[in-house]
């Protein structure tokens, strides 16, 4: 994960354009990726596909004809989806294009005019405040016309139609944590899903964020029917806890499974209720469409100084924190995998066990004591109501035990399985 996150960090990406298409290139030598584009104009609910955006060159040349910005050196320093633009004209003028952050004199700022045709550059206010009076050269050598908006979807097939949705955004420049870990974490993922039996299909999108989300529901309307579960990953490399944030629904499965799975895992995190601000899960949460999608993040984004800056760099992104999310993501999915309602085909009183061969000896089941507390739990609230996991929150055992004891009372024909998993 790491190393793809090296390749894609010098990429300039975009809502469009074509550090996107070069970032889905890379991406889809890992998985069979379908690239997608819908044309500029396209109206999509209330919004509309923007022109797409490319940038080939840009830089601010001082009064001595010396380059003190240069777009090839950090691909921050253009404010995203400027106009073109060339000539001179006085540092008094050009301030007005100028973004820094004086709280954080040494960082360049992550800027955009995606809506409003305008033009900018991102430097350190350390920069900024040696900057003296003069005429300065100013270049942006770039292009905002018809074209296209470009996004990568994967489907991977289940013995189940329905869906989990895996989203991830693909359209910031050289930002680590908030961009390209997600685009890697979801990678990862789709190479370990692949080599598996899966009882859910997996849908994966790359997608610009907001309108990339948007887009995708307008054109693909009768796919959302088939999500049953669904997270938005972004911001999973950084040092911090693990959040979660939960859907609109607020008690949707994936809400429990990955609530369940971040209390058992003995590491300090946090749930967040649902609020209609952040990424991408906010379109799909939208009142029309109400869909059980979920964040899994670390720090959440705008809480960490880092965020949208020149710091959210290689250095701040590291394998150990991309891995523990992984590790995590895989336990939520796990989850949903092996959940189910089962019922009690013997509900009144306790089922001999002994005489079946479940039990162990005493002293096995005294070095073991979790395997008949599993047994018992899943016997006594197999009614038709309790989910597994709902069992497992219950008795505060590890869902795999839990997993595992039903399987073998099913083998015993002590409980059925309902169709369909949780209700």
């Amino acid at each position: 994960m790491y190393d793809l996150i090296t390749e894609l960090y010098p990429i300039c990406r975009s809502m469009t354009g074509d550090g996107v298409r070069q970032t889905l290139e890379i991406v889809g030598r890992l998985m069979p990726l379908e690239t997608r584009e819908a044309p500029s104009g396209t109206p999509v609910f209330d919004w509309t596909v923007p022109k797409e955006w490319n940038i080939k060159d840009a830089y601010i040349r001082d009064p001595e004809g010396k380059k003190i910005i240069d777009f090839a050196q950090s691909n921050l320093h253009v404010v995203g989806y400027s106009i073109p633009v060339r000539r001179a004209m006085s540092l008094a003028e050009l301030k007005k294009h100028l973004f820094t952050l004086p709280e954080r004199p040494d960082w360049i700022p992550y800027r955009t005019s995606y809506f409003k045709e305008d033009w900018g550059f991102c430097m350190s206010h350390s920069q900024l405040m040696r900057l003296e009076d003069g005429s300065y050269e100013v270049c942006i050598d770039s292009s905002l016309e018809n074209g296209r908006m470009t996004y990568g979807e994967l489907l991977l097939k289940g013995d189940s139609p329905d869906e989990v949705l895996i989203s991830t955004h693909i359209c910031h420049p050289s930002l680590c944590n908030d961009n390209l870990s997600g685009i890697a974490l979801a990678a990862q993922l789709t190479d370990l899903l692949r080599r598996l039996p899966l009882r859910y299909s997996y849908r994966f999108l790359f997608i610009p964020a907001t309108l990339g989300s948007i887009t995708w529901l307008s054109l693909n309307q009768q796919h959302t029917k088939g999500i049953k579960h669904g997270l938005v990953l972004a911001g999973v490399g950084d040092s911090g806890k693990t959040t979660y944030k939960k859907s609109r629904r607020g008690d949707a499965e994936i809400d429990k499974a990955a609530r369940y799975v971040l209390r058992m895992s003995g590491e300090d995190y946090d749930v967040f209720d649902f609020v209609p601000y952040g990424y991408d899960e906010r379109q799909y949460c939208s009142p029309g469409f109400n869909l059980p999608v979920g964040v899994l993040a670390r720090t959440p984004h705008g809480q960490y100084p880092e965020y949208h800056t020149s710091a959210d760099n290689l250095s701040f992104v590291q394998p150990a924190f991309l891995a523990n999310s992984l590790l995590k993501c895989l336990s939520i999915l796990n989850v949903l995998e092996n959940n189910a309602v089962c019922v009690s085909q013997n509900p009144w009183c306790e089922p001999q066990l002994g005489r079946r061969g479940i039990f162990r000896s005493f002293s096995d089941r005294a070095a073991n004591p979790d395997v008949e507390m599993a047994l018992l739990w899943v016997l006594n609230y197999s009614d038709g109501y309790h989910s597994l996991l709902d069992i497992a929150e219950r008795s505060g055992l590890a869902f795999d035990a839990i997993r595992h004891a039903a399987d073998v009372l099913l083998e015993q024909h002590l409980l059925t399985e309902q169709p369909g998993g949780e209700r």
